[in-house]
């Protein structure tokens, strides 16, 4: 699993099972199942890094539709809605995208 290592199993199926319903997903609920929001900030920036599939070092829109796919592969797409409130509350900037640190402040908040 990719976040072997930053964040466990078991955790990260009782997040994902807390948001399996369509419309139903909030990244502070999820960020605090799944045990990010504990994690120094080493650990939060790993896991930006697995969430940027591309490595271009931010987190587009098209990689946060796919966030939940990021943790288990079965996991279900972000609706265009959901995805769409989740990069308005990360992009701090207004660039259209979720950097590191905005992705760390956004996992503490």
């Amino acid at each position: 699993m990719a976040f072997a290592g930053v964040l466990a199993d078991a955790d990260i199926k009782t997040a994902l099972a807390g948001c399996a319903a369509a419309e139903s997903f909030n990244y502070k609920t999820f960020f605090k199942a799944c045990g990010l929001t504990g994690k120094a900030p080493e650990e939060v920036k790993k896991a930006f890094f697995i969430i940027d599939q591309d490595h271009s070092g931010f987190i587009e829109e098209e990689e946060l539709k796919m966030f939940l796919k990021t943790f288990a592969a079965d996991a279900r797409a972000l609706s265009d809605a959901e995805t769409k409130a989740f990069l308005a509350v990360g992009d701090v900037d207004g660039d259209g995208m979720i950097g590191v640190d905005e992705f760390a402040a956004m996992v503490k908040a």
